[in-house]
C-alpha cells in the first residue's frame, strides 16, 4: 500500500522531510501539508500534489492521511501528537515529543489508553550505520560490561540566538537518546561543568560544556558539547569496556596527499553527517506503518526520559550541583530502551 502522510509544519526540517518522503522512501505520499503561515504550506505543497489544510486538527481528520508527521514548532508538538493518538493513526514527531515533562506524560498516558504504540520520536542516531555497529558490538560481550563512555559533540558555529540551554535541550539530547539506546541503561544523574570559554562564542553562551552522566548500571559518562569549534561537525562516542573499547567511526572520506600534507575532509554540518540516517528512519518507518505494526523506534517514553535528563541538565549548568533525573517506571507498553 501506499502510506498517505499529512505534515503539520513545513519549515526547513519539514519541506526536508517532505522531499525525502516524495523522491527517496518508496510506498509513501504526501497528501495534505499545513502550516502556521498558509504561504509557506503552499510552497510546500504544490509540488509533491498535496492539498493544503487551515491546521493540525484538519491534518489529522483528513480521509486521505493515513499518519501524521510533526514538524512544526516544538512547543505545538504535544497538541498535535495527542490528536494522532486520539485519531488512533501513526504519528512521526520531530524531537522533542515535548518541551515539557508532564506533556510528554500526557501523550504515554495516552497512548497507554489506546492500548499500542502508535508514536514514534525523531532521533535519527538509532538509524545510523557506526551508531548501529556500536550497539552490535557492545551486546555481542566482545568489550565486555561497558564502564565509560567519552562523547564529543561539536558545531562549527551557532547564530546568537542560541543560548546555553541549547546545549542540553537541542544539542546533547541526542547523545541522550542514543546512549540510552546504546548501554539498554536508563541515565539517573547528570552535572555541568564549564571550562574556560572560548572567545569565538558570543558574550551571553557558556561554550564549552562537559555534561557528566551515571547510569542506573553506574557506567560513567562524559559529553564535551562545543558548538563553536570552527573547524567543521565532528560526532565522536568511544565505549570503554571490560576487556575492550569500540569507538565510533568517521564518516568515509578520501585521504589527499598534497603539498607535502596528508588530509580527510571534515563535514561541516549535521545534515550531511547524518542524511542516510534519516533516509534509514523514514524508510523503516513507513514499511511498519504500511505493515499496520507497531513502530520500533524511538517511542513517546523515549521522548519524556529525553526531556527529563536534559531538562535536569540544564538545572545542573545553572545550579552548579549533581541533579537527579527522577525517572518515573517505565510502563509496559514500552518495554526496554533497545
Amino acid at each position: 500500500m501506499t502510506v498517505r502522510i499529512g505534515v503539520i509544519g513545513a519549515g526547513w526540517i519539514g519541506n526536508e522531510h517532505i522531499r525525502r518522503l516524495t523522491h527517496t522512501v518508496t510506498g509513501a505520499r504526501v497528501t495534505a501539508v499545513t502550516d502556521i503561515d498558509p504561504a509557506r504550506a503552499a510552497e510546500a505543497a504544490e509540488p509533491v500534489g498535496a492539498r493544503v489544510l487551515p491546521d493540525g486538527p484538519a491534518v489529522v481528520a483528513a480521509d486521505d492521511v493515513d499518519a501524521v508527521l510533526v514538524t512544526s514548532w516544538g512547543p505545538t508538538h504535544a497538541e498535535h501528537v495527542l490528536n494522532a493518538v486520539a485519531a488512533g493513526k501513526p504519528v512521526f514527531c520531530e524531537k522533542p515529543l515535548a518541551t515539557t515533562a508532564e506533556d510528554c506524560l500526557r501523550i504515554v498516558e495516552a497512548e497507554q489508553a489506546h492500548g499500542r504504540r502508535l508514536v514514534q520520536v525523531g532521533f535519527m542516531r538509532r538509524y545510523d550505520t557506526g551508531y548501529r555497529q556500536l550497539k552490535q558490538v557492545i551486546e555481542s560481550g566482545r568489550i565486555g560490561e561497558p564502564l565509560i563512555v567519552h562523547c564529543a559533540h561539536r558545531n562549527p558555529t551557532v547564530p546568537e540566538t542560541y543560548t546555553s540551554a541549547m546545549a542540553a535541550l537541542d544539542t546533547a539530547v541526542h547523545e541522550v537518546d542514543v546512549l540510552r539506546w546504546l548501554l539498554d541503561d536508563e541515565i539517573v544523574s547528570t552535572q555541568v561543568i564549564t571550562p574556560r570559554a572560548t572567545g569565538k562564542r558570543f558574550e551571553h553562551l557558556k561554550d564549552p560544556q562537559i555534561m557528566l552522566f551515571e547510569t542506573a548500571k553506574g557506567v560513567r559518562i562524559d559529553l564535551e558539547v562545543f558548538v563553536n569549534c570552527q573547524y567543521g561537525y565532528d560526532i565522536q562516542c568511544e565505549a570503554v569496556g571490560e576487556e575492550g573499547l569500540v569507538r565510533l567511526p568517521d564518516p568515509a572520506a578520501v585521504a589527499v596527499r598534497s603539498a607535502a600534507q596528508h588530509s580527510t575532509a571534515v563535514l561541516t554540518d549535521w545534515v550531511g553527517r547524518f542524511r542516510d540516517a534519516f533516509d534509514t528512519e523514514f524508510r523503516e518507518w513507513i514499511a511498519g506503518v504500511a505493515a499496520g505494526a507497531e513502530p520500533t523506534g524511538p517511542s513517546a517514553w523515549d521522548g519524556y526520559a529525553a526531556t527529563v535528563i536534559t531538562v535536569a541538565t540544564v538545572e545542573a549548568l545553572e545550579s552548579g550541583t549533581v541533579v537527579a533525573t527522577d525517572i518515573k517506571p517505565r510502563p509496559a507498553l514500552y518495554g526496554g530502551i533497545a
